[in-house]
């Protein structure tokens, strides 16, 4: 017993209590005058209060699971409230393409017009976004001028790697992907309005496009969150976003452009140049991809509800059990699309 902790209480004659505070007990002696004959022992009445170490550790235990409970929930409400912000960004953008269509003639904005010869320095390569001239714009910079809503504050004529500067241009989601070729939404380029040239390099490869063709307006995507060329690869394989950068393993490599669920092997593909991976949507919504339908509706699905297929380990894959181009044709019937010669 250590005596520096205990203290001492009544007479030497007969007994002495000591009050000992680790075991919240007294103990009291009984002795005659040569020899301690007897040992009592009674619980505090006024314990003092307080926790045990086990107690402390259970509590801390209790803690973590709920804090572990917690997370995930407090994540994918914080998910969902970037998502419907995204949703409104993009919502006001698209706006815009129904009043291009009525402004040429029923025409549908390509995904980008073909490149004439001379690059930058051929003034055919200008086009007008709302605030000034800009060199080969891609299809978003259109609507959102259309709508009102200026993609760059300065527009570059030699320049075809801006990054959008109007937050309506920016998905929440994906906020660092800016760069107008590595984009977050991609365009439904190969139903809608392809402008790259063929093989032979006198015709477009699906150029012009009228609104008069799409029978199904309701059930026509017009554009998605789109993970770009990365969805070639197995998650595992995939690279970080890079702003101006061009490896296909990165996520949001050419997102401009979105392929549709399923590919010939004749299709364009991503980047256009032979060998590309393909682009496909990006769940970037707990799973989900933000989605923009031709008559205007704004929503989330997941890549299987447009008709995609992925394998295990997460790559897009070009063909499959149920993969359908049907939300993506124009006419509510799964097609091929256009040949690129």
């Amino acid at each position: 017993m250590n005596l520096s902790s205990t203290s001492f209480n009544g007479t030497f004659n007969n007994s002495f209590t000591i009050l000992s505070h680790p075991e919240n007990i007294n103990l009291t002696f009984i002795w005659n005058s040569s020899s301690i004959l007897k040992m009592q022992s009674t619980p505090f009445k006024d314990r003092v209060s307080g926790f045990t170490l086990i107690e402390l550790l259970v509590v801390i235990a209790l803690i973590g699971i709920l804090a572990a409970m917690l997370l995930p929930v407090l994540v994918k409400a914080k998910i969902k409230a970037k998502g419907a912000q995204a949703i409104g960004n993009f919502r006001n953008i698209t706006h815009g393409w129904h009043m291009y269509s009525d402004e040429n003639d029923d025409l549908i904005l390509p995904g980008r017009f073909g490149k004439e010869s001379g690059g930058s320095k051929n003034p055919k390569n200008w086009y007008e976004v709302g605030n000034g001239l800009k060199y080969r714009p891609r299809w978003v910079a259109y609507l959102g001028t259309q709508a009102g809503v200026f993609p760059f504050k300065s527009p570059s004529k030699s320049n075809d790697r801006q990054d959008y500067d109007h937050k309506s241009y920016i998905n929440p989601l994906r906020p660092i992907w800016k760069d107008e070729r590595n984009y977050s939404f991609g365009y439904n380029y190969h139903f809608l309005g392809n402008g790259r040239f063929d093989s032979t390099k006198k015709n477009y490869v699906n150029f012009p496009v009228y609104r008069g063709s799409i029978q199904n307006h309701a059930g026509t995507v017009m554009a998605a969150s789109c993970i770009g060329t990365a969805a070639g690869f197995k998650e595992i394989e995939r690279a970080g976003y890079s702003n101006q950068g061009k490896k296909y393993n990165a996520e949001g490599n050419h997102g401009w452009s979105l392929d549709p669920p399923r590919l010939t092997a004749t299709s364009d593909k991503g980047s256009g140049d032979r060998g590309s991976p393909r682009t496909a949507v990006d769940p970037c919504m707990n799973g989900r991809a933000i989605v923009a339908w031709l008559d205007g509706a704004v929503n989330a699905k997941t890549p299987e509800d447009l008709g995609y297929r992925r394998d295990a380990e997460g790559k897009y894959l070009d063909s499959g059990d149920g993969a359908t181009n049907r939300y993506f044709s124009g006419t509510g019937e799964d097609a091929d699309p256009p040949v690129k010669k």
